[in-house]
C-alpha cells in the first residue's frame, strides 16, 4: 500500500483535479481526471472498478467500486463535481490544498471530494477475505447541476445494497430528509410599441404583475396548508429568483420572464405542484390567451425521506453521536433510495462552507470521520445480521 497516498496527500491530488459542473458551457468541465484518480487508487486495492459514461453530458463519468461478495452490504456514495468559483474572493489558490488555523482549504474539501479521501484511508485497512458483504464506492457526475449521475446510476440499478451514505458535508449529523427543488421560466408575450399610445401594444410586465400576485396568493396557500416542524423552514417555499423585460421606458414592454424556484416538503410530488403552478395561472391564461407560458429550467429533484425506525437510522445516530435531522436543500439521496436500501446522508464539513469561497474542512473532523466509517463498514460489511 506504500504506492497509495495518505489522507492529506490524497486530499490534495483530488483537490488538484478541476471537475467544475456549470449550466455554462464557459465554465463546465469533465470529470474524467478524477474518475481516473478514484478508479486507480481503489483498483490497487483490489475492488473491481467500473467506469460508465452518463449519457446526455459533456464527457461526465461514473464510477463504481466494490470490495467483497455476496448480497447487499453498504454503500458509500457522493458526488465527484464542484461548483465554479471566484478566485478573487478567496485568499488561497481553490485548486490546491492550504493549511491554516487548523483547517484544509481548497475547492471541494467539505463539498465533497474530502469524502473520497476519507473511504481511500478506509480501503487500506479492509481485507476481503474478513468481509461478509460487499462494500461499494460511488463517485457520481453532475450533482451540482443536474444530478444526471445518480438519475442515470438509478436507472441502470446495478447494485442492491443493503444501505447507503452519501457523504455531503453535514457535520456527521444523520440526514433522513430534505425538501425537493424544482425551477421554471414564466413568460409573458406582449406587444411592443411606442409607450405613447400604450392602446396599440400589450404590456408584458403589467401581465407579469398580475402573475406575480397569483403566485404571493400560491406562497400564501402552500404556507397555510402544509407543515413540517421537522424543518426549520417548515413550509414549501416558491422564490422570484429573477425578472428581465422590455428594453427601454418609452417602449411598451414586449416580453417578460420570470424564474422562479419551488421547494417542497417530502410527500409532495413534483406533479402536484406542477398542477398548483397551472392552477394558479388558469385565469391569466384564459384572460390573455397564448401570451404566459412557463416551462421547466432544469430536471427537478424530487424531496427525500428515510424512516427514522431503521437499522441505518438507528446505527447512524448511535455511532455519530448525534440525533438525526431535516434539512433545506437537495442531495441525491432519493436517486439512491430507488436501489431499495435504506438511505442516509452523513459526511464530514459543514454545509455553511459549501459553494463558499475559502472552502475548508477542519482537522477535527478527521477523527471523527474516520472512526465512524470504519464503524459503518464493521456493521454492514463485516457481519451477517
Amino acid at each position: 500500500m506504500a504506492s497509495l497516498p495518505d489522507f492529506k496527500v490524497s486530499l490534495k491530488e483530488l483537490i488538484a483535479a478541476p471537475s467544475i459542473s456549470s449550466t455554462q458551457s464557459s465554465w463546465d468541465q469533465g470529470n474524467k481526471a478524477i474518475i481516473d484518480l478514484l478508479a486507480g487508487w481503489f483498483s490497487s486495492l483490489d475492488f473491481e472498478v467500473f467506469i460508465h459514461q452518463v449519457p446526455n453530458t459533456r464527457n461526465k463519468f461514473n464510477m463504481l467500486a466494490k470490495l467483497g461478495h455476496g448480497e447487499g452490504g453498504l454503500l458509500l456514495a457522493g458526488h465527484s463535481d464542484t461548483v465554479p468559483f471566484d478566485e478573487n474572493r478567496w485568499c488561497s489558490d481553490p485548486l490546491k490544498l492550504t493549511e491554516s488555523s487548523d483547517r484544509f482549504f481548497g475547492l471541494g474539501t467539505c463539498d465533497m471530494k474530502g469524502f473520497f479521501a476519507f473511504i481511500l484511508q478506509l480501503a487500506k485497512q479492509l481485507n476481503a477475505k474478513h468481509m461478509k458483504k460487499p462494500l461499494y464506492v460511488l463517485a457520481t457526475a453532475d450533482e451540482e447541476t443536474t444530478m444526471a449521475g445518480a438519475r442515470f446510476f438509478a436507472e441502470q440499478q446495478l447494485i442492491k445494497p443493503d444501505v447507503a451514505v452519501i457523504g455531503e458535508p453535514t457535520n456527521l449529523v444523520p440526514v433522513v430528509m430534505h425538501k425537493g427543488h424544482m425551477s421554471h421560466r414564466i413568460s409573458v408575450k406582449g406587444q411592443s410599441g411606442h409607450s405613447s399610445q400604450p392602446h396599440k401594444g400589450v404590456n408584458a410586465i403589467e401581465i407579469m404583475v398580475q402573475v406575480i400576485n397569483q403566485l404571493q396568493s400560491l406562497k400564501t396557500t402552500l404556507t397555510q396548508n402544509y407543515h413540517n416542524p421537522a424543518f426549520d423552514v417548515p413550509e414549501p417555499t416558491l422564490n422570484f429568483g429573477a425578472i428581465k423585460g422590455g428594453d427601454n421606458a418609452n417602449r411598451i414592454c414586449g416580453h417578460c420572464d420570470l424564474d422562479i424556484d419551488m421547494r417542497s416538503l417530502p410527500g409532495i410530488k413534483d406533479e402536484e405542484l406542477i398542477q398548483w403552478l397551472a392552477d394558479a395561472l388558469a385565469p391569466l391564461a384564459q384572460q390573455y390567451p397564448d401570451r404566459i407560458s412557463f416551462e421547466e429550467l432544469h430536471p427537478s429533484s424530487p424531496s427525500f425521506k428515510q424512516e427514522p425506525q431503521s437499522a441505518l437510522v438507528e446505527f447512524a445516530q448511535h455511532a455519530s453521536g448525534h440525533t438525526c435531522c431535516a434539512v433545506n436543500y437537495a442531495t441525491e439521496a432519493p436517486y439512491i433510495q430507488q436501489l431499495g436500501c435504506e438511505t442516509i446522508v452523513m459526511g464530514p464539513g459543514s454545509i455553511d462552507q459549501a459553494h463558499q469561497p475559502n472552502e475548508f474542512l477542519s482537522f477535527s473532523q478527521v477523527s471523527a470521520t474516520h472512526t465512524l466509517l470504519l464503524e459503518l463498514v464493521n456493521r454492514f460489511c463485516m457481519t451477517l445480521k
